[in-house]
């Protein structure tokens, strides 16, 4: 994690973990878990204040959510073509349309922090389909408190060990998105066999 990024959680706070955990939740490639533990070692350290820090993170990734699903639900037919032109973007959502199809409200949920790579394309998915906003929005806020808390939390508890702990999760975090994509494709492919 670079030395700006740190010095913009302690600087700007709740703005940046807004605005990073807003980024992320569309699919744009920022550290948010990172700087969610920053946030979490700034609030162990005194320097940001626990409940406006969570409340930007859990802001910031909701909006996020819903930006993605409603904008998914207002332009479903033009996104789906666009993604489907990146063969690696196509088949994340295609993963992520099975497990959203298969789970429902749990599949929200465990994207959201467990398998959180598949979060935004999960997102796209259900608002391309008539799955209805209030359901999505419950499941929502339950996985991204468990994600915020997680993250801040462990961020306080370990603010001394901020750099080892922001190493293990980061790659936690991939090999387990990685393993429910090889899961997917596994069963994807028996299932199709089997037909």
């Amino acid at each position: 994690m670079s030395e700006t990024l740190l010095a913009l959680v302690g600087e700007h706070g709740a703005w940046v973990l807004l605005l990073t955990t807003f980024l992320s939740c569309l699919a744009l490639p920022v550290p948010a878990s990172a700087l969610m533990l920053a946030g979490g070692a700034f609030i162990a350290s005194d320097t940001l204040d626990p409940a406006e820090t969570v409340l930007a993170c859990l802001g910031g990734a909701v909006a996020g959510d819903l930006t993605g699903f409603l904008g998914a639900r207002f332009l479903s037919e033009r996104l789906q073509a666009r993604i489907a032109r990146s063969p690696a973007r196509a088949a994340l959502l295609a993963r992520a349309g099975a497990i959203a199809e298969r789970w429902g409200g749990p599949g929200i949920y465990f994207s959201r922090w467990l398998l959180s790579p598949l979060g935004p394309y999960v997102n796209l998915a259900l608002g391309a389909t008539a799955f209805g906003w209030r359901r999505f929005l419950a499941w929502d806020i339950l996985g991204e408190a468990t994600w915020v808390g997680l993250y801040v939390g462990l961020g306080y508890a370990f603010a001394r060990q901020l750099a080892m702990i922001t190493d293990v999760l980061t790659n936690l975090s991939g090999l387990l998105a990685a393993f429910a994509a090889t899961l997917a494709t596994g069963y994807l492919l028996l299932r199709a066999t089997r037909q």
